[in-house]
């Protein structure tokens, strides 16, 4: 394994702790308020925030919490990359954040809510096919005897 390999590896284990994965996710809506306010000082510590989230919380000691097996999933799937419906609800949480994005910029509530809920929603059903490329990998693994 690379060196980049191992730590990304690191990086995931400790991410996988659901309070990490929860954590990351309800804190989306923060990455819009810089934009919102253009204030560089609250930009950094979002920044900050969510730099340190990946590995402030302990590995966790099972993979039985849905949120676990769903950032295993996206760690598998992220060095397998198959072109899948995932890579599609992926595209389209990434198109959503930058509708949020433009929409914080011109300062339209309405918009940039409807746009970040449609992001936390689509990381919600990314998450889920996730969680199941992990079972699947696992189930595969089991049954090949590796």
């Amino acid at each position: 394994m690379s060196r980049f390999g191992g730590i990304k590896r690191k990086v995931f284990a400790r991410h996988s702790n659901p309070w990490s994965a929860w954590t990351r996710w309800a804190s989306t809506p923060l990455v819009f308020v810089p934009v919102w306010n253009r204030r560089w000082s609250q930009a950094a510590l979002v920044v900050a925030w969510m730099a340190v989230n990946p590995i402030v919380f302990p590995v966790p000691r099972h993979n039985r919490a849905w949120s676990t097996r769903a950032v295993l999933g996206e760690e598998l799937w992220i060095t397998e990359r198959p072109r899948d419906k995932a890579m599609a609800v992926n595209a389209a949480a990434s198109v959503a954040g930058v509708i949020a994005l433009a929409a914080a910029r011109k300062r339209r509530p309405a918009p940039a809510a409807v746009a970040i809920a449609a992001q936390m929603a689509l990381t919600l059903g990314y998450w889920r096919l996730m969680a199941e490329y992990y079972e699947r990998s696992q189930r595969d693994r089991d049954l090949s005897g590796k």
